[in-house]
């Protein structure tokens, strides 16, 4: 009570003002004052991860432009090169970030959530926010050849066994390939580095120890090369292991500059330390001329992050019944298979939107991750990420994973319905409370007593999605509020509690009359239908978030008047290169978001979709991965985490879309195959592809005998019940239709005329 009534304003304010700084106070006063009188400014979670984000850069500040002689990570090389067009001006930027080339891949093993990335350039970065090994060629006449500063390298991900990334640089002399992956030795998991080097005069290999990541600073302070020369303790735990003993070994500190500056001296060391952490250190490994050396590095990971349930499985475990795609567009069917391989790394026990940035759990993220995994076939896996769900509940229903943020009640119980549907399954008994209470909840914290507002019964301000804005009435947690006592009410009358499920039905018509009539006055404000972010925004890059009517949702139908034109809106104002520009926050391209776009056109039928579906496959790196926002000149990333789950399952989603589409009671099939995805005598398969009616199976293949074209598609239900009705629509060809019951599996259809 006595901090309760502690002048803290009051001293806080004296103290500012009498140091010749404004005051605090009445400033963040005003900045309330842009967004809606919420319950929470802003959740406590971001402010924390933005308050991490922004020491790393103060450090950033503190050391890399003032010693840019040194080598530095890809992003760096680019960032601070007046040169690149990565170039940003720093004179008023308190803090240096990664803002031009945020990329990176994650490597590992089903169920082990640990996860080192690769950079652009092959920089790998082991532990979670940790130091780097970087490799170079050291040549007798003093060049190097350094892969952040090569302009192209080759870099590919390996998907045919396990999960690797391989990095090749090169120029006229020397070429330098790694190859990073996670593996199993001796019971334990490591990342292992394997270099090969190659070159045209007496050379050497340069395995280097770096005191940085993708981030930036990540401090090393004491560094010891082994008796036997074959590996490194790094601040006092053995991290490092070659698989030859180092021919020369450099060790720097800060004052002595970068090691790079040493590799050509005479001066050796084995231990060296620096009390500022900027330890670096280098293994030096002969090359003969015209012979390729080869050196594998391996730096053992944490067990005790292992699953305490499973033990990392392999990938072709993992693997088995996914829902499979075969189609001759390579890019396609690569960024298919890339996007499972995520979804399966990123899941270990609960939903990560990210291996770096994002390592951490969002309902949001988690509730569009587990559609992705429905969606690719990989229901255990999904079940087992919904299994945390109910543990963050608290007593009074809120799904918590950030305070403030009210879509998470209703993506939980969608995504729960969605999951029973998909598999078949009932409800289990400990979700049926949790669903119970997560439906109170919404019905709850609707504004009920709001009258004459244009936010009357809606959910009340909050954060929402980052990308939608300040804190404010945001529709997309309306609709989904509205989609999860749809569930909910679903789910309680399927369990035989059919009392509950007609109140939480009713509940739910009550919630979205309210919503229209909102969207009707607004409208009005407006002069013509469209659904802004909120009430009280004009129609602006916001305004992305109410798409969620229609996808995922289906609340409206595929031609509603007000849907049209806010896709219009959005496809007129805010596409640049014909992706979706997110103005706020992101201030980048978004993938998924211009995804939720083309989902909405692939559903009203408009041939639209196609090409921003063909412009987020060319946004894709090299690895098929798509950072949350990215650059729309370097093209690199320019916010959040450089290898984004949400962008992967909205990829995975997508192309389920196109082939096994559900609308209402029935499926539609083949209604967004795109005739690029053709070649003569191929066929397109997928599945055993999860719906709501059963698991479908779906072929296709384009004939062309004579000059007459065909589209030939078969298709085999496991249907729960009695099979739905079917829609066949392949673009260009006429449609034919199934009423529900009917066993017909293999349709021929004819251009229309």
């Amino acid at each position: 009570m006595r901090l309760k009534w502690f002048p803290w304003r009051f001293i806080v304010r004296r103290v500012a003002q009498s140091h010749g700084f404004l005051d605090p106070i009445a400033l963040l006063g005003h900045l309330h004052r842009f967004a809606q009188p919420a319950e929470v400014a802003e959740p406590i979670e971001l402010l924390r991860a933005g308050v991490v984000l922004h020491a790393r850069g103060l450090i950033n500040s503190r050391v890399i432009q003032h010693n840019l002689d040194w080598i530095w990570p890809y992003w760096v090389e680019k960032q601070f090169n007046p040169k690149s067009r990565s170039f940003i001006p720093r004179a008023f930027s308190i803090t240096h970030i990664n803002l031009t080339h945020r990329n990176w891949t994650a490597v590992g093993l089903p169920n082990l959530d640990e996860y080192p990335i690769i950079d652009p350039r092959g920089l790998i970065t082991s532990f979670y926010d940790g130091w780097s090994l970087d490799c170079w060629i050291a040549s007798s006449t003093k060049q190097l050849l350094l892969p952040s500063r090569i302009e192209k390298v080759i870099q590919t991900l390996d998907i045919k066994n396990d999960l690797a990334v391989q990095t090749t640089a090169a120029d006229t002399d020397y070429r330098l390939v790694s190859q990073a992956r996670v593996t199993m030795e001796q019971g334990d998991p490591v990342c292992q580095m394997v270099v090969r080097a190659s070159a045209c005069d007496p050379a050497w290999l340069v395995i280097a120890l770096r005191p940085y990541n993708p981030e930036g600073i990540s401090f090393i302070h004491e560094v010891s090369l082994s008796a036997d020369r074959r590996g490194w303790t790094v601040d006092g735990s053995p991290s490092v292991r070659f698989s030859d003993p180092a021919d020369r070994h450099h060790i720097a500190d800060y004052r002595e500059g970068d090691v790079s500056s040493q590799l050509f001296t005479a001066d050796q060391k084995e231990h060296g330390t620096c009390n500022v952490g900027m330890l670096t250190a280098a293994a030096l490994f002969k090359i003969m001329p015209s012979a390729e050396k080869e050196i594998r590095v391996t730096v053992p990971l944490p067990r005790q992050t292992l699953r305490k349930k499973y033990n990392p499985v392999s990938w072709q475990e993992s693997l088995k019944g996914h829902c499979r795609l075969a189609v001759p567009d390579t890019k396609i069917q690569f960024l298919y298979d890339a996007a499972v391989r995520t979804l399966i790394l990123l899941s270990p026990h609960e939903a990560y939107p990210g291996p770096f940035t994002y390592k951490r759990f969002w309902f949001r993220d988690a509730a569009f991750i587990v559609h992705g995994l429905l969606c690719a076939g990989l229901i255990d896996r999904a079940e087992g990420v919904l299994e945390k769900f109910t543990g963050l509940q608290s007593t009074n229903g809120y799904f918590h994973s950030q305070e403030g943020e009210w879509d998470a009640n209703g993506e939980v119980l969608w995504i729960m319905q969605r999951f029973c549907a998909c598999s078949g399954k009932a409800p289990r008994a400990d979700w049926l409370r949790a669903i119970r209470l997560g439906a109170e909840w919404i019905a709850n914290k609707r504004l009920k007593g709001a009258t004459n507002t244009l936010h009357c019964g809606l959910l009340p301000a909050g954060f929402s999605a980052e990308h939608l804005g300040l804190n404010d009435y945001y529709y997309w947690d309306d609709f989904w509020g509205v989609a999860g006592l749809q569930a909910a009410a679903r789910l309680l009358t399927q369990s035989g509690d059919s009392k509950e499920g007609t109140r939480f039905s009713r509940e739910a018509d009550a919630f979205y009359r309210d919503i229209e009539k909102s969207i009707e006055q607004v409208s009005t404000q407006l002069g013509h239908p469209a659904i802004p972010a909120s009430p009280y925004r004009r129609l602006d890059a916001g305004a992305i978030g109410s798409l969620a009517i229609s996808y995922p949702l289906q609340i409206c139908s595929p031609d509603d008047i007000r849907l049209r034109n806010t896709v219009d809106f959005l496809l007129e104002n805010c596409m640049v290169d014909n992706a979706f520009f997110q103005d706020m926050t992101h201030s980048g391209l978004n993938a998924y978001l211009t995804l939720h776009i083309a989902q909405v056109l692939l559903r009203q039928g408009v041939p639209e979709w196609c090409s921003l579906i063909e412009v987020v496959a060319s946004m894709a790196s090299p690895t098929g991965q798509w950072p949350e926002a990215i650059h729309p000149r370097t093209r690199g990333g320019c916010m959040g985490d450089g290898q984004h789950a949400w962008a992967a399952a909205e990829w995975i989603a997508m192309i389920r879309n196109c082939l096994v589409r559900e609308e209402g009671e029935a499926l539609i099939l083949a209604s967004g195959v795109s005739q690029e995805w053709f070649k003569e005598k191929h066929i397109i398969t997928f599945g055993p592809a999860p719906t709501a009616f059963g698991t479908l199976s779906l072929s296709i293949e384009k004939k062309i005998e004579k000059e007459k074209v065909t589209m030939l598609i078969s298709w085999q239900g496991k249907w729960h019940d009695k099979s739905p009705a079917i829609s066949v629509r392949p673009p260009g060809f006429n449609e034919y239709c199934l009423d529900p019951g009917q066993n017909i599996y293999q349709v021929e259809l004819k251009p229309k005329t």
